[in-house]
């Protein structure tokens, strides 16, 4: 089953300063935290911010090189979670015809915003991610845990959605 969520905020993790997409459902009781690159965060920070930019970057190009294609992303699924690898699958419509590209799922985030398509996340990859310790000891794994569930809108600052 697929859960339909959004990025709800874009944080940086308090123990590595690795930036972190919040991923919510609309009712807010399922949280997903996916880790991503700087670069990544910075695409994804400046398209929510609509920050515009003097040259294309790589997502705003794709975007581009599709729409001219006549290309549209339908959405996003975030599909599984391997050893703290989280994967995600764009689904693109040609056509009449519906493909599957397999993404990390920051680059398939960043488009779908672009796209306003919506993203959605497995229920196993829900429930994975809550039990996850993504890569620490046990005792810091629940304090990260603790922290993200305890994170509120005004934490945010300007990345709040």
């Amino acid at each position: 089953m697929l859960v339909k969520m959004k990025v709800r905020n874009l944080t940086l993790d308090p123990l590595t300063n690795m930036p972190i997409i919040i991923l919510r459902n609309d009712e807010g009781d399922l949280v997903v935290p996916i880790w991503i690159g700087v670069f990544e965060a910075n695409a994804i920070a400046m398209e929510l911010e609509k920050i515009p930019t003097s040259r294309p970057l790589t997502h705003d190009l794709f975007r581009t090189i599709l729409q001219k294609a006549d290309i549209t992303v339908i959405r996003t699924m975030i599909t599984d979670l391997r050893d703290g690898t989280y994967y995600a699958v764009l689904e693109l419509k040609i056509g009449p015809k519906t493909i599957s590209v397999d993404a990390r799922p920051s680059d398939a985030i960043a488009l779908a915003i672009r796209f306003d398509a919506p993203i959605f996340v497995h229920q196993d990859v829900i429930e994975q991610s809550k039990a996850a310790d993504h890569g620490r000891d046990q005792e810091t794994a629940e304090k990260l845990r603790d922290w993200l569930k305890s994170l509120k809108p005004e934490d945010f600052g300007k990345y709040q959605m």
